[in-house]
């Protein structure tokens, strides 16, 4: 593999990257913004079109009360043999309406500025402009490319993630195009998550005239979450972080209900499910009498972990990352996305593999231009593999 070679290709469409760079990120495409979602798709759409992909477009069909989100977006291109391979990079932002208009795409120096110009526009672009470098090489050296552009990562997928995961299981190796980490080592391990909506139901009474009779569903929350914080010195590397808390009517009334809202973090199935099912019990004997303890799972991901499949994976990208002249390190982080799905599949993948960036999700998200050449070369590197 002429990695170098595959360098000069990305380099010789820089300023076309960076002119399309401009144009997603001066859209607003927040996941709940189906129509400037589908702007992007429609651009990405255009781009599989001209080399040649086939290309599958699903409208999503929303429940009754849900919100219509954008389309999903499948390119496929086939080759001569070797790995079935699957990308997956978004195609939404966290940003409302109006986002693009008040701070758009800048340069200053070496960075990029912008909504979404790290999360993920410039990586989506990525995995276009690493397959076009092989299509100017001529190395076709795969089974098959599968590119998913996702429209609904940045609410966890909800739409998208059961086709994630069912294309998943039918490759050999997948890419996920979330930008590298700010000192730019890409993701080998992610936490799973479990996302809890535990609500407490006790009984009303006057607070003055009878509490007796009362049961205080906020005073059973506030023991459980004293049980639920104690659970992060447990296992290694498990959080448990009640993230907010709800209950109560009046100040006369002993309140019948109380909500809170917890997250779990594990960065190993074994722990992650150890960690559930103590929540579970602790949920199933309240604190105090008389109450009980309604548990909701409201979303999770599995782990992403560092298997000797995807440690194998991390040696070629060092190896790449060597002949094109920087140094490359991997590490895990507590953050979920489509990579965990893919995990959950059991298909190696290795994440972060868009350029440098950081400050995500806020004002200052910045993306350093330098790095877009060299790490879509490395990208078009470890898909050329065989």
């Amino acid at each position: 593999m002429d990695v170098r070679g595959l360098r000069d290709l990305v380099a010789a469409r820089y300023g076309e990257f960076l002119a399309e760079l401009e144009a997603m990120v001066n859209i607003d495409c927040g996941s709940y913004s189906p129509e400037g979602v589908n702007r992007v798709v429609e651009r990405c759409e255009r781009r599989f079109r001209t080399f040649g992909w086939d290309v599958e477009r699903r409208v999503h069909d929303p429940e009754p009360g849900e919100q219509r989100l954008g389309d999903l977006l499948i390119g496929r291109r086939d080759g001569s043999g070797g790995r079935k391979i699957l990308l997956v990079g978004h195609t939404d932002t966290v940003f409302d309406d109006g986002t693009a208009a008040e701070r758009p795409f800048r340069i200053e120096g070496s960075i990029a500025r912008g909504p979404g110009v790290s999360d993920m526009k410039a990586g989506l672009l990525t995995g276009f402009f690493a397959t076009h470098a092989l299509h100017d090489a001529g190395v076709d050296t795969y089974e098959h490319i599968t590119y998913v552009c996702n429209p609904d990562e940045e609410i966890g997928s909800t739409f998208s993630g059961p086709v994630i995961r069912e294309l998943a299981a039918s490759h050999d190796v997948a890419f996920v195009l979330e930008g590298a980490r700010e000192n730019g080592d890409i993701v080998s391990a992610r936490k799973g998550v479990t996302d809890y909506v535990l609500t407490v139901h006790g009984r009303a009474a006057h607070a003055g005239v009878e509490p007796a009779k009362g049961r205080n569903a906020i005073a059973a929350a506030a023991a459980l979450v004293g049980q639920l914080q104690a659970l992060n010195a447990r296992w290694p590397g498990v959080t448990v972080n009640v993230g907010t808390i709800d209950g109560g009517t009046r100040t006369n009334v002993v309140p019948a209900r109380c909500t809170i809202e917890v997250d779990l973090r594990s960065p190993n199935l074994e722990t992650l499910e150890a960690a559930e099912r103590e929540i579970e019990r602790l949920c199933a004997a309240p604190a105090l009498p008389d109450t009980t303890i309604e548990v909701t799972r409201e979303g999770w991901h599995r782990p992403m972990e560092r298997t000797p499949a995807v440690a194998g994976l991390v040696e070629r990208a060092i190896a790449l990352s060597a002949d094109l002249g920087f140094e490359l390190r991997d590490a895990a982080t507590g953050g979920a996305s489509d990579a965990n799905t893919i995990a959950a599949a059991g298909t190696p993948v290795l994440d972060g593999l868009g350029p440098v960036g950081g400050d995500d999700h806020a004002p200052a998200e910045w993306l350093d231009l330098d790095s877009v050449t060299p790490r879509t070369a490395l990208l078009a590197g470890l898909i050329g593999l065989r």
